[in-house]
């Protein structure tokens, strides 16, 4: 045993003894060789070190693993220490990926990312089981059932948060605020998401809800505007918890507002990866005053959006700071069965800031919750009176009570809906106020 110790010390020493005289020998030639020799010669030596580290790692390492898997292990190392959004796909991740893609999966609901090394709820999707049980975006996920998620990637994440519909699973959360961790038991569905609808509040005020950016968003949107241009003075476009999705739908919503300047830049490594987007007055249909609604879960192509019209002084943008993603990924096949997920730019606002890291702050910033009123129930004027009674006694008579039919009404919000949600009341102040002045 002693013997065998000592011979794989000795043989990594000669190893070390090696790299450090092929160094030694490449530092005294370097003034005598050309740069792109010496250059070459560095990723050569570079490429011997990690060939020499990996034989030593497949004859000596105790679990014995493969050549195949030792090197699945080094690309899914190196994609990952690069930044939170970069990975090596295997075939089975790269499957989930295409089946992403296709608009249908069994799954929770739920887009997550790296915040601080920790897995991170980026946002729930709207009407999903997640949603439904009461997932938060900011909700940090400590287990997947009895799976720590402690140096995991994003995409074994989601492999097993994925799976058959109607399978139950659990998950382990820690949310600001509370003492202790969550639990929550999910039912997996099949997610299908209504990325854009449409409310009426009051007589004058277009609510347009986008939850995600699919092919269809910017064309969905457009026929909703047009519909209702007679009847709308002012738009709410609310993008919370809204994770993102594609870039050219952000674009193309965004030049619905907006007839003139830049959009959105990105700018990578390499030259052909810059490319800059600006509006087109062809493509704008309306000039309505708007509010844009953001919170943390409002990501990506939803930062896009509102950091633009915040800059372009078009819309004015309410509720909490985004979540801070403004890079750009590609997905890479490297073969028929695997891929690379690789960060290639990052994403810029018309004025020149980045969202990386730092996301969208609001220019009215108002945190989520219920509007406080005081019970304002008998709070009758004398003109009102006999009007009120007169109502109630109307009622007994068998009339149908308006807030219920309108609570039930999914072409309107009502009143009611408004006070449980304070950012939305808000904004609706907001473009009540745009609209006054326009006017003028």
């Amino acid at each position: 045993m002693k013997n065998t110790k000592m011979m794989v010390v000795g043989f990594i020493s000669a190893v070390t003894i090696s790299v450090a005289l092929s160094t030694s020998l490449l530092a005294k030639n370097s003034t005598s060789v050309p740069a792109e020799t010496s250059i070459e010669a560095s990723r050569l030596q570079s490429l011997a070190k990690f060939t020499k580290v990996l034989g030593i790692v497949e004859q000596y390492n105790v679990d014995g693993l493969t050549i195949d898997q030792l090197i699945d292990k080094s690309l899914q190392g190196l994609l990952s220490n690069l930044d939170a959004h970069s990975t090596y796909m295997d075939k089975k991740t790269y499957d989930n990926l295409k089946t992403q893609t296709d608009g249908e999966f069994g799954g929770l609901g739920i887009t997550v990312g790296m915040r601080d090394n920790a897995l991170t709820v980026i946002s729930p999707i709207e009407g999903t089981p997640a949603d439904k049980a009461g997932m938060k975006s900011g909700d940090i996920i400590l287990k997947i059932n009895d799976q720590s998620t402690l140096s995991m990637t994003i995409d074994d994440a989601v492999s097993l948060m994925r799976g058959t519909p109607k399978t139950p699973i659990d998950l382990t959360v820690v949310r600001k605020g509370s003492a202790d961790p969550i639990k929550f038991h999910i039912i997996r569905d099949i997610i299908t998401v209504e990325s854009v609808y449409t409310r009426k509040i009051g007589n004058d005020v277009l609510y347009v809800r986008v939850t995600s950016f699919d092919k269809k968003v910017a064309s969905d949107v457009k026929k909703a505007i047009k519909k209702n241009s007679d009847k709308s003075k002012g738009i709410i476009l609310d993008l919370r918890n809204n994770p993102g999705g594609l870039l050219d739908q952000a674009v193309e919503l965004t030049d619905l507002f907006v007839n003139e300047g830049v959009i959105v830049s990105q700018k990578g490594r390499n030259k052909a990866d810059d490319v800059t987007y600006s509006a087109t007055k062809s493509a704008t249909i309306t000039d309505l005053p708007l509010v844009v609604l953001v919170n943390e879960g409002s990501a990506s192509a939803s930062e896009i959006v509102s950091g633009a019209l915040q800059d372009l002084k078009r819309g004015v943008v309410v509720g909490e700071k985004t979540f801070g993603k403004g890079s750009v990924q590609v997905v890479m096949p490297i073969s028929e069965n695997e891929a690379i997920k690789l960060t290639v730019a990052r994403y810029y606002l018309p004025s020149g800031r980045t969202i990386q890291a730092v996301g969208v702050v609001p220019d009215i910033e108002v945190v989520s919750g219920e509007v406080k009123n005081h019970d304002k129930a008998f709070n009758i004027k004398e003109a009102d009176l006999k009007k009120h009674l007169q109502s109630e006694i109307e009622k007994e008579d068998g009339m149908l009570d308006v807030t219920e039919v309108n609570a039930s009404n999914k072409t309107v919000i009502t009143p009611e809906q408004l006070n449980k949600d304070i950012q939305l009341k808000e904004g609706v102040d907001i473009i009540k106020a745009l609209i006054i002045v326009k006017g003028k």
